[in-house]
C-alpha cells in the first residue's frame, strides 16, 4: 500500500481530523500503484471505520469494519467485532451488539478481551437482563489485562442490587477497594455501597459509606441514594435512643399528660353553637294565639319588636348577599388549592403523564417531552436506554414547585423490567424531562 497515504491519514485521525484522516485513508485504499501487504485492505477498513465512528455515522461505521472482517490475512477479528458491537450500541440494536461483543471475547488472539465484556454487560443491562449483565463485568474485572477493574466491579454491584442481592453486592464493592481509582469513582462506589448496605439492613456501615463519599464536598448523592442516607440516619438514630430509654421525661407531652394539641381551644375544631336566649326574650309570646298583644302592648314593647321584625327583614333580604359571599369565598379556596397544589408540585399535564408520554412515543420526545434547552444529540444519547412501552408503570414521583422527580418501571421487548429515573422542570403549569437515565434502587421494604 501507499505508505505516504496511510502515513499522512494517521497523523490526520491522531490530531482529531477525522474528516482528513478518512480521506486520506479512502485515498489510500483506492491507489492501486503499490500492491497491498496481506492483511492490509483489512487494515485499512478498520481505520476507516474508525473514522465514521469519531464522525458519528455508526450504521456506515459497521459497513466499513464488515470489509475489514472479510479480509481473512487480517488478525485483528476480536477489536473489530468489539467496534461493530459497539456501533450497534449506538444504534440502540443491543441484540446486534451483544452477538458481537460475544464474538469478540471468543477470539483468543483479542488482546483485550475486558473491553467486550464491559460492552456485554452494558448491552445486556439495557435489555433488562442483570444476569447475564453481572456475569460479563465479572469477567471484565477478572481480566488480568484490564487496568481498571474497579469500574467493571462497580457495575457488578449494581447488576446484584438489581437482582435483589445486596449482600453480594456489599462483597463486590468492598473487593473494589482494593484497586487505585479516582475521587469521583471513589466517591460513587462509596454511596452504592451505602445504597447496598440499607438494603442489607446494616444501616451503621450505611451511614459511614454514605459519610465517606460525601466527606470531600464534591460528591453529590443522588435522589435515591439520598433517601437511602436519610432512612439510615433515622434508623441509627432510633437504635441508639432505644438503647438509652428507660426514662420517659423526654418525650414530649403537656404536664397534665394531655395531647399537644387541644382541639377544644382551636377554631379549626370548636363547634361554636349559636345561643338564641337573646332574640327569645323579644319573640317569646309575641303572637301565640292572642292577636290583641299587638296592640294591648305598651310604647317600649313595640319599639323592641319592631326591632326584632326589623332584624329578620334584613336577614331574609341579606340571603341573597351571603350566597354571592359564599360563592366567593369557594372561588377563592379552589384558587388558593390551586396555588397550594402549584407550590406542591402539581399540574397539568402530571408528572405521570409526561412520563408515559415519553416512553409511548421515545421517536419523538426531543419534540414533545423534554425541555427546549437540551440539544438533540443529549436527548439522543440519554433515550438510547430508553424502551418503547404504552404501558409503563409509574413507581413514584417526588415533587417540588419547580423540580419532581419520577420513577417508572417498563417492560423491554424481551419481557424484562427496566427502571428509570426521570428528572423534570416545571414549564408553566406542566413538566417538561430534563433528564433520563437508568436506576438501581435499594431492594429494602
Amino acid at each position: 500500500m501507499n505508505t505516504q497515504l496511510f502515513d499522512q491519514a494517521t497523523i490526520s485521525y491522531d490530531n482529531k481530523d477525522y474528516r482528513g484522516a478518512l480521506r486520506a485513508y479512502t485515498a489510500c485504499l483506492q491507489d492501486t500503484s503499490t500492491p497491498f501487504a496481506l492483511g492490509e485492505i483489512g487494515l485499512i477498513y478498520h481505520r476507516i471505520g474508525n473514522c465514521l465512528v469519531k464522525l458519528k455515522n455508526p450504521a456506515e461505521a459497521i459497513q466499513a469494519y464488515a470489509q475489514a472482517a472479510a479480509d481473512p490475512a487480517y488478525s485483528a477479528k476480536g477489536a473489530l467485532q468489539n467496534n461493530i458491537g459497539m456501533a450497534y450500541a449506538s444504534l440502540r440494536d443491543y441484540e446486534n451488539a451483544v452477538k458481537h461483543f460475544e464474538k469478540a471475547v471468543e477470539d483468543p488472539a483479542y488482546e483485550t478481551p475486558y473491553k467486550a465484556y464491559m460492552g456485554l454487560g452494558n448491552a445486556e443491562l439495557k435489555l433488562g437482563r442483570s444476569a447475564e449483565a453481572g456475569v460479563a463485568f465479572r469477567e471484565a474485572a477478572l481480566d488480568e489485562g484490564n487496568p481498571d477493574p474497579a469500574k467493571a466491579l462497580l457495575n457488578l454491584g449494581i447488576c446484584f442490587m438489581a437482582l435483589d442481592r445486596p449482600a453480594d453486592a456489599i462483597a463486590s464493592y468492598q473487593s473494589a477497594l482494593q484497586f487505585d481509582m479516582t475521587p469521583d469513582t471513589s466517591n460513587r462506589l462509596n454511596a452504592s455501597m451505602g445504597q447496598a448496605f440499607a438494603a442489607n439492613a446494616q444501616m451503621d456501615e450505611a451511614v459511614e459509606a454514605f459519610e465517606s463519599a460525601i466527606a470531600d464536598g464534591t460528591y453529590i448523592l443522588s435522589d435515591s441514594a439520598s433517601v437511602d442516607y436519610q432512612r439510615a440516619l433515622n434508623a441509627v438514630a432510633q437504635s441508639r435512643a432505644l438503647e438509652t430509654a428507660g426514662d420517659m421525661s423526654g418525650l414530649d407531652v403537656s404536664a397534665t399528660g394531655d395531647g399537644l394539641y387541644e382541639t377544644e381551644n382551636d377554631p379549626f375544631f370548636y363547634d361554636e353553637q349559636y345561643d338564641p336566649s337573646a332574640e327569645q326574650s323579644v319573640y317569646f309570646g309575641a303572637y301565640q294565639g292572642n292577636e290583641d298583644k299587638f296592640f294591648e302592648a305598651s310604647e317600649e314593647e313595640i319599639v323592641q319588636m319592631s326591632k326584632g321584625l326589623a332584624k329578620k327583614d334584613r336577614k331574609r333580604r341579606n340571603i341573597g348577599l351571603k350566597f354571592l359571599v359564599v360563592i366567593i369565598v369557594l372561588i377563592i379556596l379552589l384558587l388558593g388549592a390551586a396555588v397550594f397544589g402549584y407550590f406542591q408540585g402539581y399540574g397539568w399535564p402530571t408528572q405521570q403523564a409526561v412520563a408515559e408520554q415519553l416512553f409511548a412515543d421515545p421517536e419523538n420526545a426531543y419534540d414533545n417531552v423534554f425541555v427546549d434547552t437540551l440539544s438533540k444529540e443529549n436527548v439522543e444519547s440519554m433515550m438510547n436506554s430508553v424502551v418503547q412501552d404504552n404501558n409503563i408503570t409509574v413507581d413514584g414521583v417526588n415533587r417540588t414547585m419547580t423540580e419532581s422527580v419520577v420513577y417508572a418501571t417498563a417492560t423491554a421487548p424481551q419481557g424484562a423490567k427496566v427502571t428509570y429515573k426521570i428528572d423534570m422542570v416545571r414549564d408553566m403549569i406542566g413538566w417538561k424531562v430534563m433528564s433520563v437515565e437508568l436506576y438501581f434502587p435499594s431492594m429494602a421494604s
